[in-house]
């Protein structure tokens, strides 16, 4: 996992995660990355510094990462959660439907199997999966 500081034409930063500096790349040559501000799409990764822990507090500093990413991913569970529809295992369904009849939607989440998320990515659909953090832990 990588994090980048992204600073959008609006002038808002805002930090994101990644599996990698390769998926950044393809994600923002897909338009894929959007500002959490005003949704646009004029993003760009800002300058940042790399964190190098010393040998003696790599360890607390690991566990502080890791209680950071599951409170940021809880955050966004219950945004998703406030703001999206639930279909549950009918995803690939309703994916499809928005898709192919042109269907207006504020924005649905569920249940896909790494098969079926590729081959909605094959046909053009824009899929993205996230951890899923209970809402007990953190």
């Amino acid at each position: 996992m990588i994090k980048y500081n992204l600073v959008c034409k609006c002038g808002k930063t805002f930090e994101s995660w990644f599996s990698s500096s390769t998926e950044y790349e393809s994600l923002k040559n897909k338009n894929l990355i959007n500002c959490i501000y005003c949704n646009s799409g004029s993003v760009k990764k800002s300058i940042m510094s790399p964190n190098l822990p010393s040998k003696s507090n790599r360890k607390s500093k690991t566990n502080q990462v890791e209680k950071n990413i599951k409170k940021q991913l809880l955050e966004f569970r219950k945004y998703i959660e406030k703001n999206c529809k639930n279909v549950g295992d009918n995803f690939i369904q309703e994916a499809r439907s928005i898709h192919y009849d042109k269907k207006n939607s504020k924005g649905i989440y569920g249940k896909a199997t790494p098969e079926e998320t590729a081959e909605l990515e094959d046909e053009g659909i824009e899929v993205t999966t996230i951890p899923w953090i209970d809402k007990t832990e953190n």
